[in-house]
């Protein structure tokens, strides 16, 4: 079981990093918010849980230990595989996937593709007694500094595929929607997506 890695960021790609350690490149297959935290060349640790199919093994990584925890946890679940664990923390922070089980909060779960209301029904049913403690804040979501935030939303921008000029402007176009307490990395970066995606 590899629990975790670090050594050089290489490169990145849509869904996954290459982390060189002790001369080996492992492709880390990674949700947008973890990749928005990892800047090419530079060194980086990735808690990882490791995934064997008959054909494959497919090496999942995580900013933390929490969220590699909830992952193991998700796929659990009936009908939970790594691919959908991982979808749900693309969409929400482990502190707000607990809060939604804990609450029986199915529509933010149904925020998450491939789960429909039926399937986060199952997961509340399967997973609320065993979720762990539950976040107090009023979101169920960490905060970022809001200083830190563009930056991250940027480099993942770029590394995904983005101009930096068009970078600085989705995550310009982004910073005017912020009111009040900065939202997630994720989410972040999802809106700035979902505006390149109508000028691409």
């Amino acid at each position: 079981m590899i629990a975790s890695v670090r050594g050089t960021v290489t490169a990145t790609g849509p869904d996954h990093a290459v982390v060189e350690v002790a001369g080996i490149g492992l492709a880390v297959q990674c949700a947008p918010g973890t990749l928005a935290e990892l800047r090419v060349g530079q060194p980086a640790r990735l808690a990882t849980s490791l995934v064997v199919r008959e054909d494959s093994l497919t090496l999942y990584g995580f900013a933390d230990d929490d969220a590699k925890q909830l992952f193991e946890l998700l796929q659990t679940a009936s009908g939970v595989g790594p691919r959908l664990a991982q979808a749900v923390l693309a969409v929400h922070t482990p502190d707000a996937v607990r809060k939604a089980i804990a609450n029986a909060d199915t529509a933010a779960l149904t925020r998450v593709p491939g789960i429909g209301k039926k399937g986060a029904e199952r997961l509340v049913l399967e997973l609320r007694d065993r979720i762990g403690p539950v976040p107090v804040g009023p979101d169920g979501a960490a905060g970022v500094t809001a200083g830190a935030w563009p930056e991250q939303v940027r480099q993942a921008l770029v590394g995904l595929g983005w101009t930096a000029g068009q970078a600085d402007q989705a995550v310009a176009a982004v910073a005017e929607t912020v009111d009040g307490p900065t939202p997630p990395v994720p989410v972040l970066l999802k809106q700035a997506i979902r505006l390149l995606g109508r000028t691409r």
